[in-house]
């Protein structure tokens, strides 16, 4: 029978030869996931490894923090042409859950919900999921919670093998970070046990409650029980192998004592002398050893003690209980030293209270021995967070034991915990209007007050002061902070940009010398920057301070890169590292080059990326090249079918928030989270955002995620133009077409337009023919707004601005003469212009040249060229030097069109409601025909599709006539 020794040896033989064995499938093979590592796991292989029929298991091991009650997709794998989902690990904080969702063998989706988590708590977690059999059916999954498991799901429907998608078609994405949240590790593991694969997470994991060890054969959790059993085994084994070293020692001392005696000796007699022999000793037994002190006598850190009976241990240490010689540890745990809920680590010697639960603060202790476990109890106190700020300021704020909750706002203010609480205002109240007199209130979809001066009137909207130009600066400096509320440095002339070359306080736009070298600007070769040696190297029209191509003559100064290098001199225009001579969009960056067709143009800027047209004609200036225009266009919103997202639904924007495909105007889901727009389990509380938890916290209809910027464009919806329509946040015209409506014959030059204030201002300096300079923006309905200024008492023409505008021939104008006059050529037919605001639907059928340009100028009605829509009866001419404000509304979708005009504060013409529907949508831009010097101020444009209150007035009215 072996002795203590081998038993404890042959002990850990039996229970670690299983584990060797499973050891043997080689160690665990790590993808790192995060977008950041070295190691992201190709997805080429991505989907190889998780439908491998022979691979048994497959682990993720995630850790990450997230605010508290927040919920967020921690990771998932996507497919990047439909975005369907493969596999998806969703935490919702707010129901203390979290889903995992995976694609069936039969395609569909199925749902694993983990109850009772506490992951959303602003704390780091670690989480381990560990899937078994899911590709062989009756599979399970395991969640581990910071090294203990805490749920687990059996007979799981098979997975994966029924999906059809390439590898590549597979894409990773993890959750979006706010400022409080991370993703610090994301792994998937492949081989290797479940202890290796937690030891990646320095884990050794503990179970939440016992689990089976003969029903399911799994391996790892009879490695978990047989663990357990080994460690009191072994520690049993240890007492028994230090009593029997000390037994062993006892034996060894009295054996060498014994031999120390010897056997009897007789002394030697002297010769002849006769020695009797001496009486025999009587019998009695051998005295004992006596056992001395050696290093293994006591408990290690007991006092050994040497006495005339042997040896004495003093007592044992403190945490321990024993005779000296023999030590347990005491396991002060059961006297209750820590916070009620808090963990209670029993040490060796000793005990350990970890940290107070969130929302108690309090020390960690820590000691040794029963009387400090008793008289040393851990005390955790609430904390406050009410006076910590935990609610916004201003609102209802309740302490509660180890937390907190957040209430209405205080009386007298509104908003919620999302937006905050400010004093209570109202447009309709007019003690909480805190808007100015002279200013428009307006209620924003949350409830917010936004003041607006109203026409002829600047300022922020609290304070508001005349402003004759009408450029959003007023006359005088005003009482407020606001950029808006500083004097106007060019009074009459509109300069929404306040440019200042000079820094002298007089703006560009009337200041004579507007550089301050002394020069004037009409005679100055650099009007915008000092120089007063003029010199003018390639002698064109700027000097060499201002030139950028001093040595090459380019009068339109073009910079498509914007690296102050001008296009003519530029060997790579667009910036993009590759050369003009090789570069087949040299105005486009596009470093891939990439060219479908082959036609040499690259499809970063083909006109028809999928047809050859090396040419890229565009006769009808539509930006679809005349080899693959096919002008069918179901529902006329200005994009032919075969490249419509929606071809029979109006959506002249083309917005597809998902990337689909499919229109948002036809997409019943425009975010792609399952949760309809409009039918039930619907409406989506964040239409333009995926939010499958539907997360409203304060219940207002709006999900927390887009309660403040609906479509998370980064620009809250008060000051976003178009806020449902994350591709268009402000007015901006930087970027443009220029459409030349007579291109042939020589009657007049074409037109300069000069863009200023970050594209909301325009300025046509020129006395040209018929032209147009387009945004390349596309819009449903839509609100245009500006401020017109002719700066010369020069000539008396056409100035104004376009609509819907879908080609050079399909597009509506309003435009205003000063004065009544016949166009100069008389061919193809006498044209005569009546003075007056005018608006007109051009539906061309010759397009640009001599027809179109004589029905734009004549007034009235004109054969498959022009229909005079509406014009004001004053029949006045627009003053020189005067600022006027116009204001469009376009609704498409019912034909709806409205313009009115202001001369400062008051309105001098408005065309009422006007319904027609040649154009369902288009591009915006502005007009100018004869005239220079045209300044275009303060552009503001919104998308809006509200079908305004007159247009149902109009429709009654226009019954009750019929009726009649």
């Amino acid at each position: 029978m072996p002795g203590p020794r081998g038993a404890a040896l042959l002990l850990l033989h039996l229970v670690l030869q299983p584990w060797l064995r499973a050891g043997a499938q080689g160690p665990p093979q790590v993808f790192d996931l995060l977008p950041s590592s070295s190691q992201r796991l190709n997805p080429a292989v991505l989907k190889p490894i998780l439908t491998d029929p022979t691979l048994n298991e497959v682990y993720v091991i995630s850790t990450f923090k997230l605010h508290t009650k927040s919920s967020a997709t921690i990771f998932g794998l996507y497919s990047s042409t439909d975005n369907s989902k493969y596999f998806e690990f969703t935490v919702m904080g707010r129901l203390n859950k979290a889903i995992l969702r995976y694609l069936k063998n039969d395609g569909k989706i199925h749902l694993v919900v983990f109850n009772n988590l506490q992951l959303a708590d602003g704390r780091r977690h670690r989480v381990l999921l560990r899937l078994t059999n899911l590709q062989r059916g009756a599979g399970s999954v395991e969640l581990y919670l910071d090294c203990t498991q805490v749920d687990s799901v059996h007979n799981l429907p098979r997975a994966f093998s029924g999906s059809s998608q390439s590898p590549d078609s597979i894409e990773l994405r993890t959750f979006q970070r706010k400022a409080q949240d991370f993703l610090e590790e994301l792994k998937l593991v492949v081989r290797g046990s479940l202890f290796q694969v937690a030891s990646l997470q320095d884990c050794f994991l503990q179970q939440s409650e016992p689990l089976a060890t003969t029903s399911t054969g799994d391996f790892n959790r009879q490695f978990l029980g047989q663990m357990t059993q080994l460690n009191q085994l072994l520690g049993e084994v240890k007492d028994l192998l230090r009593q029997q070293v000390k037994e062993t020692s006892f034996l060894r001392n009295t054996i060498a004592e014994c031999q120390a005696c010897g056997p009897l000796s007789f002394q030697s007699p002297t010769p002849n002398t006769l020695v009797p022999p001496a009486p025999p000793a009587p019998a009695t037994s051998p005295t004992p050893p006596v056992r001395r002190c050696d290093s293994n006598s006591c408990f290690r850190g007991v006092r050994c003690t040497d006495t005339r009976d042997g040896f004495q241990c003093g007592p044992c240490p403190e945490g321990y209980t024993g005779n000296g010689i023999t030590c347990s540890d005491i396991d002060e745990c059961k006297y209750h030293p820590c916070y009620p809920g808090v963990r209670c680590v029993n040490l060796a010697p000793g005990f350990r209270c970890e940290a107070c639960p969130v929302g108690f603060t309090g020390p960690v202790v820590q000691g040794i021995g029963i009387s400090f476990a008793k008289s040393n109890k851990q005390v955790c106190t609430d904390i406050d967070e009410c006076r910590n700020g935990a609610c916004v300021l201003n609102s209802i704020c309740i302490n509660t034991l180890g937390s907190y909750r957040c209430g209405p706002c205080k009386p007298g203010y509104t908003g919620d915990q999302t937006r905050g609480c400010r004093t209570e205002r109202s447009c309709r109240n007019p003690e909480l209007n805190p808007c100015s007199v002279n200013a428009q209130c307006i209620e924003e979809r949350q409830g917010d007050v936004t003041c607006v001066c109203g026409v002829g009137w600047a300022g922020d909207g609290y304070i508001c002061g005349k402003d004759v130009d009408i450029d959003s600066y007023p006359d005088e400096e005003l009482p407020c902070s606001a950029r808006n509320c500083k004097k106007d440095n060019c009074r009459y002339v509109p300069n929404s940009g306040q440019e200042d070359a000079d820094g002298d306080g007089i703006g560009d736009a009337c200041d004579e010398d507007a550089d301050g070298d002394g020069i004037l600007n009409e005679q100055d070769n650099c009007v915008l920057t000092h120089n007063v040696d003029q010199r003018n190297s390639d002698k064109d029209i700027f000097g060499d301070a201002c030139d950028n191509c001093r040595n090459i003559l380019n009068n339109d100064q073009k910079d498509t890169d914007g690296d102050g290098k001008g296009d003519a001199c530029d060997d790579d225009m667009d910036g993009d590292g590759i050369k003009n001579i090789l570069d087949n969009c040299p105005r486009v960056p596009n470093r891939d080059q990439r060219d479908k067709d082959g036609d040499g143009v690259g499809d970063a800027c083909d006109s028809c990326p999928d047809v050859s047209n090396p040419n890229q004609s565009d006769v009808d200036n539509d930006l679809v090249g005349d080899s693959c225009d096919t002008n069918q266009d179901s529902d006329g919103d200005g994009h032919q079918d075969s490249t419509d997202n929606c071809p029979t639904v109006i959506n002249s924007a083309q917005l597809d928030t998902d990337k689909d495909g499919i229109g948002d105007e036809c997409d019943d889901d425009d975010d792609n989270d399952g949760i309809p727009d409009l039918v039930p389990p619907g409406p989506d509380n964040c239409r333009l955002v995926p939010n499958p938890a539907q997360e409203d916290s304060n219940r207002d209809g709006v999900g927390d995620i887009c309660e403040t910027d609906f479509d998370q464009d980064q620009v809250i919806d008060r000051i976003d133009v178009c806020p449902e329509n994350a591709e268009v946040t402000l007015t901006d015209f930087r970027a443009y077409q220029t459409v030349v409506l007579d291109p042939e014959g020589d009657a007049q030059i074409d037109p300069n337009w000069v863009v200023l204030n970050q594209g909301m201002e325009i300025v046509q300096t020129m006395n040209s023919d018929p032209g147009l300079a387009v945004g390349y923006t596309a819009f449903n309905g839509v609100d245009f707004e500006g401020t017109f200024h002719v700066n010369t008492q020069t000539d008396d023409d056409y100035a104004g601005f376009i609509f819907g505008y879908q080609d050079s021939s399909s597009f509506y104008v309003v435009m205003w003469k000063q004065t009544e006059q016949t166009y100069w050529q008389a061919t193809p037919f006498r044209a005569v212009a009546e003075p007056g605001i005018q608006l007109k639907a051009v539906k061309s059928k010759t397009g640009p040249g001599e027809h179109l340009r004589n029905s734009l100028w004549h007034t009235g009605d004109t054969s498959d060229q022009v229909r005079l829509l509406w014009k004001d009866s004053r029949n006045v001419g627009w003053k020189d030097k005067v600022s006027y404000r116009w204001f469009l509304q376009h609704r498409p979708q019912v034909g709806y069109i409205r313009v009115r005009f202001y001369e400062g504060s008051e309105l001098v013409a408005d065309s009422g409601v006007t319904i027609d529907t040649t154009m369902r949508g288009g591009r915006l831009g502005v007009f100018c025909f004869s005239q220079e010097n045209i300044i275009w101020s303060n552009l503001k444009y919104r998308c809006n599709d509200t079908i305004p209150e007159d247009f149902q007035e109009f429709q009654t009215q226009n019954f009750d006539r019929l009726d009649s």
